[in-house]
């Protein structure tokens, strides 16, 4: 421009910037008071008062001199243009060559090589990274010039979305509050001034991506009780996709505008936790079930009780231990858990696979321990465990025992009494169940209505109890019907009992009471029985056989422990002994006692102290009495009304 602005001065022109840009103005000469001549530019004025020739030729000139001027403005905009671009691909160069070293060794470590010698999506993304760093060169020296610059590096910013090592092995996640968004992931919003904002950042996984590669653990029942997660998790198997999609996204009236993260590819195995019956309903009830799910297994609630076995149990107890910070257990505190195990599977040679319940029973042995200051959990401690426990729970028992104790429900446990029986049932309150005794009575005479239970009658009795009473009657078939009908009324029932009755665990007790009802032999009451009968006269095997006995116990404890009191119960629950130690110990003492029986002839004879083929004689003797009668009558009736109608 300095070159520009002499050339003008030689052509009589001075050149000036001004905001709106340069500007030409004549110059003219004049003499100083030395007689110097100077030049000056030409007033407004002045140059309207020369000739209009010498207007003309000032003009064409300035014109001139704008057009020189306008040439070098070009000329120094290029330069200017061509300067910067060397500027920014030097800066460009120099921050390559920074970068790229580090670049360089995470594409080495992550990218891979694609197929087919194709880059892979995480190499494009980092040169496409490196091109957006060298763009943005400038926001780097602007945050290194002025520390209190307000630079916005969020671009760079890693979500960290999922990191499962290699070393650490397939992951193995385990949800145990399988929502929608908790299992397909979700995009989050933050609120800024009534608005909703978000950005990658924001994305966060679910159970599907934090268990891609390995193995998902999901609760059916939660999975089916949370909206739409079954379908997510169908989705998923069905695609090999895991899509991060808001609900509002699919259910929404109007499409909002939202990050739309690429669908990632999928590759885990699903474990459903669930009941046979969940499984037989989704089965029944979603065809694409089976489909998905191939691989059943079935989990038993105990197993065999061998040396490795209670081995496992007393690792178990460590592991538990080492969890919740617990006191160590000694050699019997550990041996009263793995009996408490077999208890809770009603076996002595098996151990329940409970273990939430054994757990319990561990954290409270521990913390009674810890309340008399020990330095190691004892049998005492477990015993005291599971003792406080039971106490929490017994409300309800001690109510019914109070009312037999107070004599409001009547109970016998000493002398002997025909057609009376002390049965023993079970109420179960889901998380504790005991037993108690039941007078049941019989009542027999002649007529053809056969065996009536009263319960039944009224429908207070359940299916199996009603089987369990037709299987009864079939047996006196068999066994007293072979040569006459069956000349029989009988009827049977739970006195007192007030509420619902199902199971035939009382079938044998209920023969026991016809046929002394029948035969006249009286029944000891100081014995309970339990067990079911086959047609045959078989005693067979009932559930809660331990509650029964000590539910007796407690009762005949109260009136007095005389050594003749005791339990009928079928040889085959003998294995399934697993009593308090109360109970244990007045049976060794010979004050209590526990009678395996397998047949029906078998326990007749110890309620009885007479032998069963006496009772079965007397019993036939009186059904053949009655049945001699019942013909008798019938005769005399049919005779009776042939002579009225001679008559008439």
């Amino acid at each position: 421009m300095e070159e520009v602005k002499a050339w003008a001065s030689e052509n009589g022109f001075s050149l000036k910037r001004t905001p709106q840009g340069f500007v030409n103005i004549p110059l003219t000469e004049d003499e100083n008071e030395d007689g110097e001549k100077a030049r000056r530019e030409i007033q407004q004025e002045e140059f309207e008062a020369l000739p209009e020739e010498e207007q003309k030729r000032l003009q064409k000139k300035s014109e001139e001199v704008s057009l020189k001027t306008l040439e070098t403005l070009r000329k120094i905009r290029d330069l200017e243009k061509s300067l910067k671009e060397r500027i920014v691909k030097l800066e460009a160069e120099i921050c390559r060559s920074a970068i790229m070293p580090y670049l360089s060794d995470i594409k080495e470590r992550f990218g891979g090589a694609g197929g087919g010698g194709e880059s892979t999506v995480l190499e494009t993304w980092i040169d496409s990274l490196a091109e957006d760093i060298i763009d943005n060169f400038g926001m780097f020296v602007a945050a290194v010039k002025d520390e209190n610059a307000e630079v916005d590096f969020t671009r760079y910013t890693v979500n960290v979305f999922v990191c499962n090592d290699p070393e650490d092995g397939a992951p193995v996640v385990w949800e145990t509050n399988p929502t929608y968004y908790n299992l397909s992931g979700k995009v989050e919003y933050e609120s800024r001034q009534g608005y909703l904002y978000t950005d990658f950042r924001k994305i966060v996984p679910g159970a599907f991506q934090k268990a891609n590669g390995g193995f998902l653990v999901l609760d059916a029942e939660k999975v089916l009780l949370n909206f739409m997660s079954w379908e997510a998790l169908k989705r998923i198997l069905r695609t090999g996709e895991a899509t991060i999609e808001n609900l509002g996204e699919q259910f929404g009236a109007v499409p909002v505008s939202s990050l739309r993260p690429q669908p990632i590819p999928i590759n885990l195995k699903v474990v459903m936790v669930g009941t046979p019956y969940l499984h037989a309903l989704l089965q029944y009830y979603d065809p694409e079930f089976l489909k998905m799910f191939k691989v059943r297994a079935d989990f038993d609630t105990d197993m065999e009780r061998t040396p490795d076995t209670e081995k496992q149990m007393a690792q178990f107890i460590a592991s538990c231990l080492k969890k919740e910070g617990g006191l160590p257990f000694a050699a019997d505190a550990v041996a009263e858990v793995i009996d408490c195990s077999s208890r809770f599977a009603e076996d002595q040679k098996r151990m329940s696979t409970e273990f939430n319940r054994i757990s319990e029973v561990i954290v409270e042995s521990t913390a009674w321990a810890k309340a008399e200051k020990a330095d190691v959990v004892r049998r005492e401690h477990v015993k005291r465990a599971i003792r406080e426990k039971r106490f929490r729970s017994d409300l309800i028992q001690e109510r019914i025992a109070r009312s037999f104790k107070d004599g409001l429900v009547r109970i016998d446990t000493a002398g002997e009494i025909v057609g009376q029986i002390n049965g023993l049932s079970v109420i179960d309150l889901m998380d504790y169940r005991f037993g108690h005794p039941s007078r049941i009575t019989a009542n027999v005479f002649m007529g053809q209505e056969g065996v009536v239970n009263i319960e039944r009658e009224v429908k207070m009795t359940g299916p199996i109890h009603n089987k369990g009473l037709l299987i009864l009657s079939s047996y006196m078939g068999r066994k007293y019907a072979q040569d006459a009908p069956l000349s029989l009324s009988a009827r049977i029932t739970f006195e007192q009992m007030y509420g619902g009755i199902e199971g035939d665990s009382a079938s044998s007790t209920e023969l026991y009471c016809l046929l002394s009802a029948l035969s006249g032999v009286p029944l000891k009451q100081g014995i309970a029985v339990t067990g079911s009968v086959d047609q045959f006269g078989n005693v067979q095997p009932i559930g809660g056989v331990n509650e029964k006995i000590e539910g007796f116990f407690e009762y005949c404890l109260h009136s007095g422990l005389d050594g003749e009191q005791g339990v009928l119960i079928p040889a085959q629950n003998a294995r399934h002994l697993m009593l308090d130690e109360p109970v244990i110990e007045a049976v060794a003492a010979g004050k209590f006692f526990i009678r395996p029986v397998s047949t029906i002839d078998e326990g007749i004879e110890v309620l009885t102290g007479v032998s069963a083929e006496s009772i079965h004689r007397k019993v036939s003797n009186k059904l053949k009495k009655w049945a001699k009668k019942a013909e008798k009558h019938k005769k005399d009736g049919q005779a009776g009304a042939d002579k009225d109608e001679g008559e008439e």
